[in-house]
């Protein structure tokens, strides 16, 4: 039933008694940790049946409250649930809860009244834990076939199933002590308990727990109910500070009728508090729903406007991005036109300093003569210009007149006659006008080299 090592030692201290942690720690040890065998090992003594409880006040044992329990009577409103749970077995002594046997050979647990039929025919459709199956047959309230056994056995294992859907109920708890030795019980039993209206009403409006006097647990309910006189049932709730709150006792045979006027009573003089503590509940769900509601709102709100602020930082980071872009093209482009004007600038200083020198490099235009000839040139632009030369210049001497001209800015150019067409190419620059047969006059254009 437990699942972990810890559930494990809390739920033997519940059911045993021991307070000391380190001895059920060694004793189920001892048992490979079946908790079974190491309940029944010290509970397997029905002689003694209250030999396990502990009186050390260093460390109450858990089980102890169900003992040694004060009782108040008339019922108090119930108590809010407890802000800490420490365990399963601090939920067996506080929840209306049902007390789980105290070992393979010990009667008592979780059943359903109205499964209790004539012939001893164990209901599994109604979840019944009977008080039979593992116990002597002087302990069983009926004789049961196998097949109720194993639907014992089966209700057993879902105890924790069976305490949550308790406490979700707000129910009060049905306690029936079974004394196997008392001659009223066979007729209680039969007659009563398992009456259909009886049964019914029980299983509508409680939880019920039964357990043999016979056994650890019965024995010490009887002692906490101060049970004199069987058959014995009793009325219980879950009070504070592990203390349960004795709100009817029923001793001696009952007929069905005055059972079920006794038991209607109690349900109306509570149905208030369960009301109550439902409706508290309620609101303590409805109030944490809420609670989990807001928080979600404002974890979605909280997101959305991380988002927003992500996507603006984003933006702004996009926007500087851009921005410092758009200044590093701008500086570019100023920088590539200063660039550009600089050698423009440069360009044309050395084409002026370039038509200086040739213009330098010719010399002075020389008067009409024999020994002068006369060259008319032609630029691209439709613009002529004419001028003399001493008929022993070179051709090179003509190239070094258009250069000296601010007449175009090309650099690679021929200088081209119609008639012949001749082209007066590098090969001829060291030839005089007169070679050339440039002289006495000569009329060329210059043709643009691509």
């Amino acid at each position: 039933m437990a699942e972990t090592v810890d559930d494990k030692i809390s739920y033997f201290q519940a059911v045993t008694g021991i307070s000391d942690t380190d001895l059920c720690t060694e004793i189920l040890a001892a048992h490979n940790w079946d908790l079974q065998l190491a309940v029944s090992s010290i509970t397997a003594n029905p002689s003694s049946p209250s030999a396990p409880v502990s009186t050390s006040s260093r460390d109450p044992a858990p089980s102890a409250p169900l003992a040694d329990a004060e009782f108040v009577a008339p019922p108090p409103p119930i108590p809010p649930p407890p802000q800490q749970q420490p365990g399963i077995a601090w939920k067996l002594v506080t929840l209306p809860f049902y007390v789980v046997s105290g070992g393979a050979s010990l009667v008592a647990g979780s059943f359903r009244l109205g499964a209790w039929v004539a012939g001893g025919v164990l209901s599994r459709s109604l979840s019944l834990l009977g008080l039979a199956g593992q116990a002597g047959s002087g302990d069983r309230l009926l004789e049961l076939p196998p097949s109720a056994a194993e639907a014992a056995d089966f209700v057993a294992e879902g105890f924790a199933d069976a305490l949550q859907r308790a406490q979700r109920e707000f129910k009060l708890l049905f306690v029936y002590l079974h004394s196997p030795d008392h001659p009223d019980t066979p007729a209680f039993c039969g007659g009563c308990l398992c009456a259909e209206p009886v049964a019914a009403f029980i299983d509508e409006n409680f939880v019920a727990w039964g357990g043999s006097i016979r056994r650890t647990e019965g024995f010490k309910m009887s002692n906490s109910l101060n049970a004199s006189r069987f058959p014995f049932c009793a009325v219980v709730m879950a009070s504070t500070n592990q203390r349960i709150v004795l709100l009817q006792q029923v001793e001696g045979p009952k007929s069905p009728e005055e059972m079920i006027t006794i038991l209607q009573r109690v349900v109306e003089e509570c149905a208030t508090s369960l009301v109550a503590a439902r409706i508290e509940a309620e609101e303590r769900l409805n109030n944490q729903r809420l609670r989990e509601e807001q928080d979600a709102a404002y974890r979605a709100a909280l997101e959305a406007d991380q988002a927003r602020e992500r996507e603006r930082i984003e933006e702004q980071e996009r926007r500087e991005r851009e921005a410092v872009e758009a200044e590093k093209k701008r500086k570019e482009e100023e920088e590539a036109v200063a660039r550009a004007a600089q050698e423009a600038a440069e360009k044309e200083a050395a084409l002026a300093r370039r038509r200086q020198e040739k213009a330098m490099a010719l010399g002075a235009e020389p008067e009409k003569g024999p020994g002068v000839t006369r060259v008319l040139i032609r630029f691209p632009t439709g613009e002529r210009k004419e001028r003399r030369f001493h008929s022993s210049a070179t051709v090179t001497s003509l190239y070094d007149y258009v250069d000296s001209l601010d007449c175009m800015k090309a650099e690679n150019y021929s200088l081209v006659s119609n008639f012949p067409r001749v082209t007066y190419g590098p090969e001829k620059h060291s030839l005089t006008l007169e070679e050339a047969g440039l002289h006495p006059q000569a009329s060329l254009f210059i043709e643009i080299e691509q």
